[in-house]
């Protein structure tokens, strides 16, 4: 099996831990604040990766990498885990697949062509987030859809930013910093927190458990490998199952239903997903010149 095949099946290992991570860290809600949780779980997570990953110190562009990195991380995922209080892990998880669809777009700014088919996936994702964010008018609008929808950006954001940052830095040295800087910053941010909340319970601890070994030190150490040997695009279709084992698991776990606008809506953004990666390229070309 060549490198890239291995990478990519690793992959798609890594999207099955954190599409079903949504319904886990939807009950440890109940119990931790997001900033909470956040800190708890990084911090745990990224002290973990620094063992066992400790090498040499990094070169100070290493770690200003590590540090941008982990500031978009950051964005995903207090963004994502706010959100999660006021809507369902389905729900989240599909709008969170939309940073796939956001991957060409951002590579277009940097100066790449995109792909008629990147234009109509992206036209079917925002077709989908219109039915799963907007269904009856602003008025009606979830304020949990929205902040996890500023939480996809951020996420595509850090998907395209981790594609540049591989090729040039070792991922041993990317992905303890960013790790820690994601429970840093929520560590700085406590003070401030007015929803702050801790209650210790068997819950919380498989959680954090889960979510510390398997959806953060081992998931981010195999999505830092992986795309050394993978495009960006590459990486984003496969992240497109995250949303469907996501629906899969907390339906299994919650029992929880999809209804016809919503079902109209992740369909809509799944389209747009295989769309825009299966018909639209590896990733945009660059512009010649």
């Amino acid at each position: 099996m060549s490198q890239r095949a291995k990478a990519e099946a690793l992959l798609v290992l890594v999207t099955f831990i954190w599409g079903s991570t949504f319904a886990i860290v939807k009950g440890a809600l109940e119990h931790a604040s997001p900033l909470v949780f956040l800190a708890l779980r990084f911090i745990f997570a990224g002290v973990l990766l620094f063992l066992v990953m400790r090498r040499r110190r990094p070169e100070r562009p290493a770690v200003r990498a590590g540090l941008i990195l982990g500031l978009f991380l950051f964005g995903g995922y207090i963004f994502q885990t706010s959100g999660l209080q006021y809507t369902t892990p389905s729900k989240a998880a599909f709008i969170t697949g939309f940073s796939v669809i956001l991957v060409p777009l951002i590579l277009l700014a940097q100066g790449a062509r995109m792909n008629p088919a990147n234009l109509a996936g992206a036209l079917l994702g925002v077709s989908g987030i219109y039915w799963l964010v907007l269904p009856s008018g602003l008025s009606a609008v979830n304020r949990g859809d929205v902040l996890v929808l500023l939480g996809s950006l951020s996420f595509a954001l850090h998907i395209v930013l981790v594609g540049k940052y591989t090729r040039r830095f070792s991922f041993q040295h990317l992905v303890p910093l960013q790790i820690l800087t994601v429970g840093a910053v929520a560590v700085a941010a406590l003070p401030f927190d007015p929803s702050f909340k801790l209650r210790w319970t068997g819950g919380l601890v498989l959680a954090l458990v889960i979510t510390s070994l398997l959806a953060t030190g081992f998931a981010f150490s195999v999505q830092n490998w992986a795309q050394q040997y993978t495009p960006p695009a590459h990486t984003a279709l496969i992240f497109a199952l995250e949303p469907v084992f996501a629906a899969l698991t907390s339906r299994v776990l919650l029992g929880e239903h999809l209804g016809g606008k919503v079902l109209l809506g992740c369909g809509l953004i799944l389209g747009g997903m295989v769309v825009s990666e299966v018909w639209g390229g590896s990733e945009p070309s660059p512009v010649e010149g």
